[in-house]
């Protein structure tokens, strides 16, 4: 079974959908998909004192202008162990432009996690909460000499649509023969 093309994304999309972990919350291991086997692969271990303040993965079946699975960030109280299945919903999203290319990531919180599941959008956050989230996403590249711009987050409106063209995307990609990217 492939991670990526293998577990299907929901059935509620595009709000609510399966999000795979890739890197527990807490952590400083920058695990990544290995798209040939759908297994993790340790990228590297963050060059920064930083450590990830979500868990993060993606949605899969889908591509985004990345040429990567479209990235997600689960919020829960607890960390989520790689490679789990997580039924989240979708609250707001944030683009970061990474070597020039934009790089969204889709704030989600867990459905099944009763602290979270009740916030509907970004906005309804702590305020620090947010700051924490961009500033981590500004800084974790910087001592190996990359810079990265983070936009302000954008509300769930502005999620549903980057999340419903990279579901196409990947379709019509597959649709073509694509399989591992």
């Amino acid at each position: 079974m492939h991670a990526w093309h293998d577990v299907t994304p929901g059935a509620e999309l595009p709000s609510i959908f399966t999000a795979v972990v890739e890197i527990p919350m807490g952590s400083s291991v920058k695990y990544e998909l290995d798209k040939e086997t759908g297994l993790l692969r340790v990228d590297r271990i963050l060059y920064s004192a930083v450590y990830y303040p979500a868990n993060y993965g993606f949605i899969p079946q889908t591509y985004a202008e990345d040429n990567d699975p479209l990235d997600v960030l689960v919020l829960c109280q607890e960390p989520v162990a790689p490679l789990t299945l997580v039924a989240a919903r979708a609250i707001g999203l944030m683009t970061m432009v990474d070597s020039g290319k934009p790089d969204h990531k889709i704030l989600a919180v867990a459905v099944n996690d009763p602290e979270y599941n009740v916030l509907k959008e970004a906005k309804e956050l702590p305020p620090h909460r947010l700051s924490m989230l961009r500033r981590f996403f500004q800084d974790y590249k910087m001592l190996e000499g990359k810079t990265v711009e983070v936009e302000e987050f954008a509300p769930l409106a502005a999620s549903l649509p980057i999340i419903e063209q990279a579901l196409a995307r990947y379709t019509e990609l597959r649709r073509r023969g694509f399989k591992h990217g």
